[in-house]
């Protein structure tokens, strides 16, 4: 019976103390805090040529060329690749952290299959439904941006299969700016 009581008391003694701390009296307003924010795209570094480089065990089919120019509408590209060339319109977008991103606007994956990973569920839904529902091939490139590289994920996985420009079959594409 004397163990209960020890218990007990040791319990109440534990939570009947407060580790409460002094509050400080220095006011609200006198405190600095410091916020970091995305550093703001200045889009005017990103003006130039970008290419390729070779890499090991690399065939001639990923030599690429990126040329994004200054309008006075805002930005534009020109692509060249080995099978085609390709123009339109660059914008650019900034992730909720700091991430950048160019977009070569108008430009038409070559393959997509969409998100597969659902597709038990929806393997009860009849041929002629699905059929019906063809996916619609996304339109735009998006390359990340860090300092003199634009970086393109070409191809996705099992899961989400997609491939933006099939003659190259890197997984990432790196186009790194030239110094002229």
């Amino acid at each position: 019976m004397k163990k209960y009581y020890c218990l007990l008391f040791s319990f109440v003694f534990l939570f009947s103390c407060n580790d409460k701390k002094p509050v400080s009296e220095t006011p609200i307003s006198k405190k600095i805090v410091t916020v970091t924010l995305p550093k703001p795209f200045d889009k005017k570094l990103i003006e130039g040529t970008y290419e390729t480089k070779a890499e090991e065990n690399d065939s001639d089919d990923c030599q690429f060329s990126l040329q994004i120019n200054k309008t006075k509408s805002g930005y534009s590209y020109f692509l060249k690749t080995k099978t085609r060339q390709l123009k339109g319109i660059a914008t650019f977008k900034i992730q909720k952290y700091g991430e950048k991103y160019l977009i070569l606007e108008g430009i038409k994956w070559d393959e997509y299959e969409g998100d597969i990973s659902h597709e038990e569920e929806n393997d009860s839904v009849s041929d002629s439904e699905t059929s019906s529902k063809e996916l619609e091939i996304p339109v735009g490139i998006e390359a990340s941006y860090v300092k003199d590289t634009l970086t393109i994920q070409n191809y996705g996985n099992s899961m989400n299969s997609y491939t933006k420009l099939s003659e190259c079959g890197r997984k990432y594409i790196r186009l790194i700016k030239t110094q002229k």
